[in-house]
């Protein structure tokens, strides 16, 4: 059975930022879900995806961007019908490890002063990414007038879901896992990409110059990569 690709996006973004990527897959025949990131907390949010992973039938290979790479990372420990991991300018966390944790671990990213808090009713606090930022930090090699875009129409991740440490044995030390490396991130610095994807015994593959929004900046190339994932794993 062709294998079903389930598109995850991370904080600061929603599953519309992966349009032109879907597009260019199911244009080459290919199955495709592009789920809705509750982005409330890391395990809860792992437990929706692997919710919706356990509604589709067949071999599914699971790709994340961002904070979407924690969740996969989650969602997919165990799982036997995922036979690929794929992660675009991602967080690969180790038991223990949070977004936070890493995008900090290596000095270049830009996050810590680009959150605008905005506090909820219950206590929690909403974070976005300050729109007059955005298109420069986020998506450097996007053009300024569509970057502007996504910043209004970002989706605000929970303070907990960035902060809380990913749990248990990550699905990364038993599946099959790629890494595209956005070369200008300054979100995720390209040396912690290359720390997580080494530990993960990945298989690599660097954009030059491309911004944490990579596979909005370049389309044909993040499919491509996605497609040998399917390619290689089925």
């Amino acid at each position: 059975m062709v294998p079903t690709i389930v598109l995850v996006h991370g904080a600061f973004a929603d599953s519309s930022g992966f349009n032109a990527v879907s597009r260019r897959l199911l244009d080459a025949g290919h199955r495709v879900v592009a789920a809705a990131n509750p982005l409330r907390g890391l395990a809860s949010d792992a437990a929706a995806v692997r919710a919706l992973l356990d509604s589709i039938e067949g071999p599914i290979v699971l790709v994340g961007h961002s904070y979407g790479g924690s969740v996969i990372t989650g969602a997919a420990a165990g799982h036997e019908r995922v036979r690929a991991l794929v992660y675009l300018g991602a967080f690969i966390p180790d038991a223990g490890e949070s977004a936070s944790d890493l995008s900090g671990k290596f000095p270049g990213s830009t996050v810590g002063d680009s959150l605008r808090p905005v506090p909820l009713p219950d206590g929690q606090v909403d974070l976005y990414f300050d729109p007059a930022v955005f298109p420069a930090r986020f998506g450097g090699d996007v053009p300024e007038a569509e970057a502007a875009l996504l910043a209004v129409a970002q989706r605000p991740a929970s303070g907990a879901a960035l902060g809380e440490p990913a749990a248990g044995a990550p699905a990364w030390r038993s599946i099959p896992s790629y890494v595209l490396i956005s070369g200008a991130d300054q979100v995720i610095p390209p040396e912690a990409q290359h720390f997580m994807a080494t530990r993960a015994e990945a298989t690599v593959e660097v954009v030059e110059g491309a911004s944490h929004l990579l596979f909005v900046s370049q389309p044909d190339t993040t499919a491509a990569f996605i497609e040998r994932a399917v390619r290689e794993t089925a």
